[in-house]
């Protein structure tokens, strides 16, 4: 028996239906920005985590590095007889005495200030490791992202001249059920198919290659479709000249210079004499009154020729040598910068030739030779010629593209003044 339903219900479940539908469309739609790619690397990347983890401990070790040493304890025994009845014997009818007694070295407040400063030196040294990696991890995800976007844009290309082969196949058939041209030119559109299709294999093969790349730190993410574009950041050496100097690789040798300055004092510090306090209480017979007593030690450094002065110079010879260091890479990277900044320069006017010159020309040449077949004036061969010199013009344009972003990004994410505020800003 068919009992029919009220409408205000049926249009209820009908418009719950139709909100199902969309949903899954909405949350399937996720895709990954630029931006997106970059703040997830910074919170993703596991030797992020293991930095913050050697910040932390650098931290904890700097706390008791200008504390004292801690005290002893002296247990002992004085006037103990060796020889007679009592030998041996701890009996205080004699002036043997029971002593105990507390002992507290006393570094040099010299010595005590070069081990805060190592301390605050390599926590410095901990925290430059942290904006070096940040910076790479930045540069690395962009890199990736910018490749897996070029590589996705000559897919589509590719999705493009499958469409244009299917016409040309369509008209190759055409002409030749019409009496026109030679029958192994309904093969031409075939060969033509398969070399895209291989293309096509290559470049998806790329893309799953970048997508690895881009896992290695946004995990699962990468799977998502991109979307938007790369910033077009100022690339001269001008706008990147000004950050050189203050690099993360380059401010790495600041605190590691500030640590073995602290070192050389630490060793110049040992000529100075530590001294040690010790109190003790001395338990004795009845016969006896109890004593206490006081005693003060002190460090005699004598040989310092043989034992300081030698510490001495071998912390000075590595200070030397971390500054011959630090020169030669600022110039490594005034050197990096400036090549960089060449092939920008390359890669800018090679874009630049494609997009105005090279593809102009090749799609002219199409058009000439595809109107040359169609009046019989050529053969299908050339025409298939000038198709495979557009296609092959217009992957390298995308690819060089690519490669300027690329190398833009690189450019940007090391020596960008911006850049290094946002490294350390995350």
């Amino acid at each position: 028996m068919f009992i029919p339903f009220p409408s205000r219900p049926l249009k209820f479940i009908s418009l719950f239906i139709t909100i199902l539908g969309i949903l899954p469309l909405n949350v399937s739609a996720i895709e990954l920005s630029f931006a997106d790619a970059l703040k997830l690397a910074l919170e993703n990347a596991p030797v992020l985590v293991a930095n913050q983890a050697q910040i932390e401990s650098a931290r904890q070790a700097a706390i008791p590095a200008g504390e004292l040493p801690d005290p002893q304890l002296a247990l002992g025994v004085d006037n103990l007889p060796i020889q007679g009845n009592e030998s041996f014997s701890l009996s205080r009818d004699f002036m043997t005495m029971q002593r105990v007694g507390i002992m507290q070295s006393f570094p040099n407040l010299a010595k005590l200030d070069a081990r805060i400063a190592i301390a605050e030196g390599r926590l410095a040294v901990a925290e430059a490791q942290t904006r070096l990696v940040r910076l790479q991890i930045l540069q690395e995800t962009s890199v990736a992202w910018i490749n897996r976007a070029g590589i996705e844009r000559q897919l589509q290309k590719m999705t493009e001249l499958e469409i244009e082969n299917q016409h040309l196949a369509q008209s190759v058939k055409a002409r030749f059920a019409g009496g026109a041209g030679m029958p192994s030119e309904l093969l031409a559109p075939r060969q033509e198919a398969a070399r895209i299709a291989e293309r096509r294999d290559d470049l998806e093969s790329a893309k799953q290659q970048t997508i690895a790349q881009l896992k290695r730190w946004i995990g699962g993410a990468a799977e998502q479709p991109l979307s938007g574009e790369v910033p077009e950041w100022p690339i001269s050496y001008e706008d990147l000249s000004h950050g050189l100097h203050r690099h993360p690789e380059l401010d790495l040798f600041m605190p590691k210079g500030k640590v073995l300055d602290a070192e050389v004092a630490e060793a110049k510090a040992d000529k100075i004499p530590d001294w040690a306090l010790q109190l003790a209480y001395q338990r004795r017979g009845p016969a006896y009154g109890d004593m206490v007593s006081m005693q003060v030690s002190v460090d005699l450094p004598l040989f310092a020729d043989s034992r300081q002065e030698p510490k001495i110079a071998a912390k000075l010879a590595e200070r030397n040598a971390l500054a011959a260091e630090h020169n030669a890479a600022l110039q490594e990277h005034n050197a990096m910068l400036e090549s960089g900044l060449a092939e920008y320069k390359r890669l800018c006017k090679a874009e630049r030739r494609s997009q105005e010159v090279l593809i102009p020309l090749a799609k002219e040449k199409v058009a000439l030779t595809l109107a040359a077949w169609q009046s019989n004036r050529s053969d299908l061969a050339t025409l298939i010629t000038a198709r495979q010199e557009l296609i092959d013009t217009e992957l390298k344009a995308i690819t060089t593209e690519s490669e300027r972003k690329q190398l833009a990004a690189r450019l940007h994410y090391t020596y960008s003044k911006e850049t290094l505020v946002y490294g350390e800003g995350q």
